[in-house]
């Protein structure tokens, strides 16, 4: 079974918010804290973003749990530097942009592509070549972990990570908020071009208009006392055709696990994606089923969602709402 790290991550005091991985098949877990979720959500869409494979996502994230325990510090050896121990004095950036945890990803995949036949090479080996470290076999006992976080940000697993826990005690929330942070991990190919639903090539586009949605059945989220009113929320298109199914899917589960991962310091409350929801609060955060708007029915007596049936049909769509 692959470890797991816990470390103290109050905020407000009470218990610490967590978040967890689990493997398709149940048994092998991962648990970790929300920052951790978040470095690590981010390095995996800049790894995607730039059309590499989940197993350079895999290295990357194995090398961070090494460096930093996902964690973004300030300080370490020498002048080292974030997530991957980067150094100012050795090239890789200012201090401020190795701090830039989308920076320093970015600059951790522009290294491992110039190794040779690295997808093929064992992780330990891989890694070393970019970081060159005084341990290059510490990098091996990450690798389950590793492997399943990738598995999950990826999107080639459906459903398998969620979140629990108060949002952070920090303004940064909101639709705007979260399409910055979109832009900021998958680049700015992932928002759509002026006056249509995608970016033309990019397989993913972000809907410029941000609607008032209504929490779930007029509910609240189980602890997070919502008191069933309405949120802000982005809607996040994922084309079908070309790419496949498959690859569609993958995609969809890639944003809405980044979504969820995000949700503590976004301020997000709902991500719903293919018929599951994951609402913050209450339990584990888990994914539930939802039910789904008919091709070409409308949603309510105004109106004002009549287009989500039509939506429906020609896309596979995520939903991210946010608010405290």
């Amino acid at each position: 079974m692959a470890g797991y790290l816990t470390l103290q991550y109050l905020i407000g005091g009470g218990g610490a918010p967590r978040c967890r991985v689990v493997a398709d098949h149940g048994g092998t877990s991962y648990e970790f804290t929300p920052e951790q979720a978040e470095n690590a959500a981010t390095i995996s869409a800049v790894g995607t973003s730039r059309g590499l494979p989940e197993r350079a996502v895999t290295i990357a994230l194995a090398t961070a749990l090494q460096e930093s325990g996902l964690h973004n510090i300030g300080h370490g050896d020498r002048d080292s530097l974030g997530l991957f121990q980067q150094r100012p004095s050795q090239g890789w950036g200012t201090r401020r942009q190795i701090m830039d945890p989308a920076y320093a990803a970015g600059a951790f995949y522009d290294h491992l592509v110039r190794v040779p036949g690295y997808a093929r090479l064992p992780l330990t080996v891989a890694a070393q070549r970019v970081q060159r470290s005084g341990f290059p076999r510490a990098y091996a006992k990450h690798e389950p972990d590793a492997r399943l976080l990738a598995t999950a940000l990826t999107g080639h697993s459906a459903a398998t990570l969620t979140c629990e826990g108060r949002p952070a005690p920090t303004p940064a929330g909101g639709p705007d908020a979260v399409r910055a942070a979109l832009v900021r991990d998958f680049g700015r190919q992932v928002l759509p071009a002026a006056g249509t639903g995608t970016e033309a090539g990019s397989g993913v586009g972000v809907r410029a208009s941000v609607t008032a949605a209504p929490s779930a059945g007029g509910r609240g989220d189980a602890g997070g006392g919502d008191g069933g009113g309405t949120r802000a929320s982005v809607t996040v298109p994922v084309p079908r055709g070309a790419p496949a199914e498959g690859r569609t899917r993958r995609t969809g589960w890639e944003l809405a696990h980044w979504a969820v991962a995000h949700s503590s310091a976004l301020h997000i409350a709902r991500v719903s994606y293919a018929g599951l929801e994951w609402s913050r609060g209450g339990g584990a955060g888990e994914w539930r089923t939802v039910e789904r708007p008919r091709p070409g029915a409308g949603a309510g007596e105004d109106g004002k969602n009549r287009g989500a049936g039509r939506e429906a049909a020609g896309t596979d769509v995520v939903r991210i709402a946010t608010g405290d």
